[in-house]
């Protein structure tokens, strides 16, 4: 039964956003010792990871965006211009990463996610292994979850 003393409100809200991540990050970190463990140390937050692909004139090639947070690296976009794909660009940038990753964030996994029609293959070549399979993400796409262990 949903209690009748409270409104639901839909807005976007930045701040209640805000402050539901403070509450829902003291929550967990209560729940969880390895959680706990994270906080005041540098695993604890996000950490931008970036690597670009450019010529001499800073034209992009291609880029992979991703971040380090608890000892994993996570990629979230590796692009590589069509003129430039099937090249080992792509395997260079991915490598880069994991080797920045491992070698000055102390990283022992990396995970993403990708579509049917991108690149899941690339990536099992890469040593991912799939852990997920989310058929009609968006409906007609299934998108795949893949993991590595680093190092």
């Amino acid at each position: 039964m949903v209690c009748r003393m409270f409104r639901l409100e839909t807005e976007v809200d930045k701040a209640r956003r805000d402050l539901l991540r403070t509450r829902l990050r003291e929550t967990n970190t209560a729940a969880s010792p390895v959680l706990r463990a994270l906080r005041g140390t540098p695993g604890e937050r996000d950490v931008p990871l970036h690597v670009w692909a450019v010529n001499d004139t800073d034209e992009l090639a291609g880029g992979l965006v991703g971040y380090t947070w608890a000892a994993w690296l996570h990629v979230t976009y590796l692009w590589v211009d069509e003129r430039h794909r099937g090249r080992g660009l792509g395997a260079r940038l991915l490598a880069e990463a994991e080797h920045l990753a491992t070698t000055t964030r102390d990283c022992r996994a990396a995970r993403l996610e990708t579509w049917d029609f991108q690149a899941p293959r690339f990536y099992v070549k890469q040593g991912y292994q799939i852990a997920c399979a989310i058929p009609d993400y968006p409906p007609g796409i299934t998108e795949y979850l893949l993991t590595k262990r680093l190092g």
